[in-house]
């Protein structure tokens, strides 16, 4: 979550995206990752699929993609049951309390328990109040590249990896998230636009916490839902490590400017769904009074249910998030609380 999520540089109107779309010389993969403004968004049915509104004959949609049916890693996916969890950090509370607070609104305890690390920082061997059927989500900030593909930081990786392996359960390793934006330094766009220097260091990290023996960790590769800048070396594709190296496809996403939950991971669930799971690693919406940000939770979960292969959702639930006055904890209101704990206790988030 940075401010650079405020407000995409470029927006594009649903004719320019299908122009786009239509010429040969774009890979499918940048398409993907365009900006769509909301409003440019697909409209509502309102007639049978097969006929317009008009009766004439609708061209065909395309069929959805194969939905995975295993993977995870050690953290495994169960096909059409997702993981409820948080980022949790409540004003006033510690964060014992701020569990303690939730478990007595929602009736559950965190599957997923997301907390925030510095490169050069100790990585935990231990998560306080980390519910028994749990999971820990380490999401661990990146550095430049060079300072991997180097060599120069191997000691630093190793330790890491060490630290992680004492924890002794299956753990989500979000390393480097959203290297799709300018607004990180770990960023392709501020290490010379060097998207395979990204694979490098990921592959790397990943080889050395295997000679670590480190294999409790389950990698997440989160890129942001939109890129920025658009280009073809920052789409999903062009940073994508490979299969053999992800097990979960992870992606950030907030309703900041009316997006619908299709705008924000429609593009990274279309382009993964049928080799990875999906994680929603970052979600929250804002508050624009009555009942926007209740309904806006209700379309989200309905969003989740109608797509199978999301096998996680973390939410941002906290009000201490530096320089936004919105607050982006579940229960800013009756209403968005009552949708919150209303998807919570739902048959789709059972996982």
């Amino acid at each position: 979550m940075s401010p650079a999520h405020r407000a995409p540089r470029r927006a594009l109107s649903r004719r320019q995206v299908l122009g786009i779309a239509a010429a040969a010389a774009v890979p499918a993969a940048a398409v993907a990752a365009l900006r769509i403004r909301p409003q440019d968004g697909p409209a509502e049915a309102t007639s049978s699929p097969g006929r317009s509104a008009s009766g004439a004959p609708r061209a065909s949609v395309p069929a959805p993609p194969p939905v995975v049916t295993k993977g995870g890693g050690t953290v495994p996916f169960r096909p059409g049951k997702a993981m409820l969890g948080a980022y949790l950090d409540l004003s006033g509370t510690t964060r014992a309390q701020a569990q303690q607070l939730r478990r007595q609104q929602t009736g559950r305890d965190e599957r997923i328990v997301h907390v925030f690390y510095d490169w050069d920082d100790l990585l935990p061997r231990s998560i306080d109040g980390l519910p028994a059927h749990a999971f820990p989500m380490v999401s661990w900030r990146g550095t430049r590249y060079a300072d991997i593909t180097s060599g120069a930081s191997d000691d630093l990786i190793a330790r890491a990896a060490r630290r992680l392996k004492s924890i002794g359960r299956p753990l989500l390793l979000r390393w480097a998230w959203e290297m799709n934006g300018d607004w990180y330094g770990w960023g392709a766009v501020r290490n010379d636009k060097n998207a395979k220097g990204f694979v490098e260091s990921w592959k790397r990290l990943h080889r050395i916490f295997g000679e670590q023996g480190a294999d409790n960790v389950a990698w997440v590769w989160s890129p942001n839902w939109n890129s920025s800048p658009v280009a073809d070396w920052n789409t999903f594709a062009a940073l994508y490590p490979g299969d053999k190296y992800v097990d979960w496809v992870g992606v950030s996403g907030y309703n900041l400017h009316h997006e619908k939950p299709e705008t924000l991971f429609g593009p990274i669930y279309r382009s993964y769904a049928a080799r990875k799971p999906i994680l929603i690693t970052e979600v929250g919406a804002v508050d624009r009074g009555g009942r926007t940000k209740a309904d806006w939770i209700t379309l989200f979960a309905d969003w989740v249910g109608a797509h199978p292969a999301v096998g996680g959702v973390c939410w941002f639930d906290t009000d201490t998030h530096p320089g936004y006055n919105e607050k982006w904890r579940i229960d800013t209101d009756a209403q968005s609380l009552a949708a919150f704990v209303a998807m919570a206790k739902s048959a789709r988030f059972s996982g």
